[in-house]
């Protein structure tokens, strides 16, 4: 035992010899240590619970799975019986058959909304073709309807105030006053024109489209397609007239995951000018998260980069104002994982902040005691100037 005894690297003062010497400094220097010794310790301990991630990246070889998109999109100056909301992918086709949950909601002037969200189908794009024109078998001199001039073999009768405006459009007329139309007197299309340019309107919700490079537009007029060609109609208004101005409150692709952001949250853009025409061209990055728990979620990061165009005379209004997100995906993954770090390291670093810590604060005690001692040693012998 008293060999061991030999080994104490740390040798005790018995109190009772009464030469312990406690001083002021040497209790501030404690409580300011102690603080330190704390704030370090918690951060050690935020740190170890934080799992590290390890970023990889490699090509994409998956097949077959979805791509969401996660919009919310406010355009302030077009009332939503205006707007048409409309996806497609690379073949030119548009994407029947998907899942998607989109709504518009009707706002006023300075964005309140006036009545409640209304699910919208974004597939519904009609064929306006010679074989889809409608038929008139059934009809008689009793129940046709004039269609003040614009009568074809095709349609002789405008029954409705739809089939007076689709008779100008066949004719290429201007389309007519549709108040002085008898068959759109008691028709929505006159509230539809008093509320085109007094509301706003918000549409949001979400897609799921399939995994290929495509494109989705927000444009005014109704939408359909005439041989296999996207076309909006937006008679009896000029292109002018629509300001395009719009807020993108949100917009991303797949999940939100831990890091990720969304570059064009937020974003408000404002047309200078009537009839201009937005275009975002979108980078999408898939991304793997792996979890610490072996979970994995599946992703997607962007980036964005826009361009504008206005609508002018010289297009002979075959431009098309509207805001157009175009997309395309990149044949590299980046790869997440988890990792929880390892205990030993936390117990290491925290054996080390609290040995560092005490350790310096008594140098810095025993500095200030000597010095002060010395101080006032040089004091009572008169020789401190």
């Amino acid at each position: 035992m008293q060999i061991l005894r030999q080994l104490d690297v740390h040798p005790k003062v018995r109190e009772e010899a009464d030469i312990f010497v406690r001083t002021f400094s040497g209790a501030v220097v404690t409580i300011i240590s102690t603080i330190i010794m704390g704030i370090l310790f918690l951060s050690e301990v935020n740190y170890y619970l934080t799992p590290s991630l390890n970023e990889e990246l490699f090509v994409d070889t998956s097949r077959g799975s979805k791509l969401r998109i996660n919009l919310d999109i406010t355009i302030p100056a077009i009332s939503c019986d205006l707007l048409s909301i409309d996806a497609m992918d690379t073949t030119g086709e548009q994407h029947l058959q998907i899942e998607h949950n989109v709504f518009k909601r009707r706002l006023d002037l300075s964005g309140k909304p006036v009545e409640d969200p209304k699910r919208t189908d974004i597939t519904n794009t009609k064929a306006r073709s010679k074989s889809t024109e409608k038929p008139v078998e059934s009809t008689t001199e009793k129940t046709c309807g004039d269609c003040y001039g614009a009568a074809t073999d095709k349609l002789k009768c405008c029954n409705t105030c739809e089939d007076v405006r689709e008779a100008y459009r066949l004719k290429s007329w201007k389309p007519p006053d549709l108040e002085n139309i008898k068959q759109c007197q008691n028709d929505k299309s006159l509230e539809k024109m008093k509320t085109a340019f007094t509301q706003g309107c918000q549409i949001y919700g979400y897609m799921e489209v399939n995994r290929v490079a495509g494109s989705f537009h927000i444009a005014p007029g109704d939408s359909f397609s005439v041989k296999h060609v996207h076309v909006h109609d937006i008679q009896p208004y000029t292109s002018a007239k629509f300001n395009m101005t719009h807020n993108i409150r949100h917009l991303s692709f797949g999940l939100n995951i831990p890091g990720k952001t969304n570059p064009m949250d937020g974003t408000t853009v404002v047309a200078m000018d009537g009839g201009t025409i937005f275009y975002y061209y979108i980078k999408i990055v898939p991304t793997t998260y792996v979890r610490a728990d072996g979970s994995t979620l599946l992703t997607n990061q962007f980036s964005v980069t826009r361009h504008t165009r206005l609508v002018t005379p010289m297009d002979g209004e075959s431009g098309m104002p509207g805001v157009f997100f175009s997309y395309e995906l990149s044949p590299l993954m980046v790869k997440y994982t988890e990792k929880a770090k390892s205990f030993g390291h936390f117990a290491t670093n925290t054996c080390a902040i609290i040995g560092g810590v005490f350790t310096v604060a008594g140098l810095i005690d025993s500095l200030l005691y000597h010095l002060v001692r010395a101080i006032r040693k040089k004091i009572e012998l008169g020789k401190y100037n």
